[in-house]
């Protein structure tokens, strides 16, 4: 049952890596990799759970983070062209 939850899996990050390639915006890219990211928690976890490694659990957990984390910097830097501050680009006061 399981070994059938990661090949549907496998088959979902496939069509997810087409959309990535093949997406028509930015944002549709960010949105497959992010669902690609997803699909890989997933992985983790059902593959933690066919070795009896309940400790996959816990580096799912973390990945789901670091994704999260990740998903939003790369939104943040398309849509703003910077993480923190923008540059003093006139002079003007101090950085």
């Amino acid at each position: 049952m399981f070994a059938a939850a990661a090949a549907a899996l496998l088959v979902a990050m496939a069509m997810a890596l087409v959309r990535a390639v093949a997406g028509p915006t930015v944002y549709d890219r960010i949105l497959a990799v992010n669902a690609i990211g997803t699909k890989t928690l997933l992985m983790i976890a059902v593959v933690g759970f066919l070795t009896r490694r309940p400790e996959f659990l816990d580096i799912a957990l973390v990945y789901a983070l670091i994704n999260f984390i990740g998903t939003v910097a790369v939104t943040k830097f398309v849509k703003h062209r910077h993480l923190g501050h923008p540059a003093n680009l006139n002079g003007e006061g101090e950085l």
